[in-house]
This record gives structure tokens, sequence and C-alpha cells, in this order.
């Protein structure tokens, strides 16, 4: 997450450059939020992810060259059209044409630190702080304005969470993940939850595929409505090489269930040691759902570094 910040100090002030900004994502993003790249009229440094977003965004960024720098502009766009992909959601992109006079924030970008991003008029003024607390960004909805303040950790990439279930657990864990160095990507199957920001509904029967997208060093969480629904997706995660995680929520005799069928169904000894059953921090007690979020994103925090 710091590589944009070294090319940023190694910047040829004299060459207009643009940079794009992942502000957020929905969805099997191929990248998130926090994501940066630099655009010039010949050139560019890092990616978002590739493909027609990358190179709408590119074709974005070069247009911004025409315009005096400080100038930007948030655009979203939609992944299923743009990338085939039937998990796809959103992506809100900040691009602005840099401001050379503006980067005197560099000297304090250390890992460790936040980024506070404000967009004013005259272009997005960045500051750094020693403690500040992380916000959330939409993608969808209004877009930000002149005005609007982000806050980002310094040089932690998040682990991607690809959380299936948007019952009240799932609601609670996507509510106390907000701050955390974790890159949420939620999905649920029935199409009333789609009005709950972050939640990309997916067909029953495509919704293993956006197992299959996950990154591989993605947390899978699976807690959906539908016990069925939960063993699919349970099955997809562990016939998988790897995954950073695999967690199930569930009772001692659904988990005990669904061991044995998994190991009918072909997933090896070593395979099952991989399953997290049933999720959150040993020991925590109460069936609450903020008590199990709380539990579970502390669990999250533990793979920190592996």
């Amino acid at each position: 997450m710091t590589q944009w910040i070294g090319w940023l100090r190694r910047l040829d002030r004299d060459v207009p450059t643009a940079m794009v900004s992942i502000l957020a994502s929905e969805g099997s993003a191929p990248r998130g939020a926090g994501t940066r790249m630099l655009v010039t009229a010949q050139g560019q440094e890092g990616t978002i992810g590739g493909g027609q977003l990358e190179y709408r965004a590119v074709d974005q960024a070069r247009a911004m060259l025409d315009h005096a720098p400080g100038t930007w502009r948030v655009q979203d766009y939609p992944l299923g059209p743009l990338l085939g992909q039937c998990c796809g959601g959103r992506v809100r992109l900040l691009v602005e044409h840099l401001d050379p006079a503006a980067l005197g924030w560099l000297h304090d970008a250390e890992p460790g630190r936040m980024l506070a991003t404000t967009l004013e008029e005259t272009g997005p003024l960045r500051t750094i702080f020693e403690r500040e607390t992380a916000t959330r960004q939409s993608a969808r909805g209004p877009r930000p304005e002149a005005g609007a303040r982000m806050v980002e950790p310094v040089g932690e990439r998040p682990r991607p969470v690809y959380l299936f279930g948007a019952g009240h657990v799932g609601q609670a864990i996507a509510r106390h993940m907000t701050g955390l160095p974790l890159h949420l990507a939620w999905f649920d199957t029935r199409p009333e939850q789609g009005g709950i920001d972050g939640v990309t509904v997916v067909p029953e029967e495509e919704i293993a595929t956006c197992v299959e997208e996950a990154p591989a060093d993605a947390a899978i969480l699976i807690l959906t409505h539908d016990h069925p629904l939960d063993y699919h997706l349970t099955l997809a995660a562990l016939g998988r090489e790897s995954a950073a995680f695999v967690g199930l929520i569930g009772s001692s005799t659904k988990i005990a269930r669904f061991r044995s069928r998994l190991a009918a169904d072909g997933i090896s000894p070593e395979a099952l040691e991989r399953l997290t059953a049933p999720i959150g921090v040993p020991g925590v007690m109460g069936k609450e759902p903020d008590v199990i979020a709380i539990s579970v994103c502390a669990q999250l925090l533990q793979l920190r570094g592996k």
C-alpha cells in the first residue's frame, strides 16, 4: 500500500500526471479501496485490476490532464457489464490531475499513520495524522462532493473478506469492520437484501462463482439464511487449493453434520482442518449479533502478518 507513495516521491514534476484512486468497491472487485495508479500521456504506473475498468479509467485520467492541476472527478463504474462477472458490483474512483505543489504531506507519510483526504474545489487536500479513525466509503448513492473527507491507513493492504449472508449477524460484521484493515465484499441471494449498502445480490445458482473469484489471501465467511446454501458455499471454499480463512456459523449439530457430509463429498482431512466452525474467537460467549461480529472481527485481525 505504500508503493504509490514511493511513486509520488519520485514523480517527475515536469510531466503532467493523473492519479486514479479506488474510493470504494462493492462485490467481487479486482482491487480494493486504497488502490492507486498514476497515469501520464504516454504511460502508467500500477494497476487497478486491468481489463475494461482500467482501460476506461486510464482514458478518464488522460482526459483530466487537459484540465488544470488539482482538477478532480469522482466516477462510478458497474463491474458486471465491464468485467463479465456475475459477482461484479460497483467501483467508485477518484480521478485527479496531480498538483505538484500539493505534495508536501509526503514527508510525513509513513506506515502506521493515517491519511486524510478532503475534496476541495481547488483540489484534494491531504494531511497525515498519527491517530485518526478510518472512514468507510460507499460505492453507491450520491458521489462525494467538495467538502467530503476520507481517512485511510498508510502502509497496510487490507485483507479481502468475502462475506456471504446479509442477515443480522452479517450486517453486524459489516458494521464493525469499518476502520479495520479489512476490505469487504458482501453477497446475498435475496433480492430484498440488495437495498443494504454494500450488498451485491447474486442468483443462488451462481453464487459459488463468487468463492472462485475471491483472492487467495481472502477470508471467506459463510453465514447465509439457508443451511443448504451454507453447505454449497463451504464445499466450494474448501474445494479451492487455498484460502486464508474459511469460517462457518452454526450450532455444533450443524457443524458435525457438515463435516461428515463434506468428507463424504471428497473434501480431504487436510482441507477440513482449514474450516473454522463455529466462527469467532473461542471463549467469547453470547449469541447477540454484535457480540458474534466483534468476535469474528477479532479473529480476522489475528490473521495479520500471515
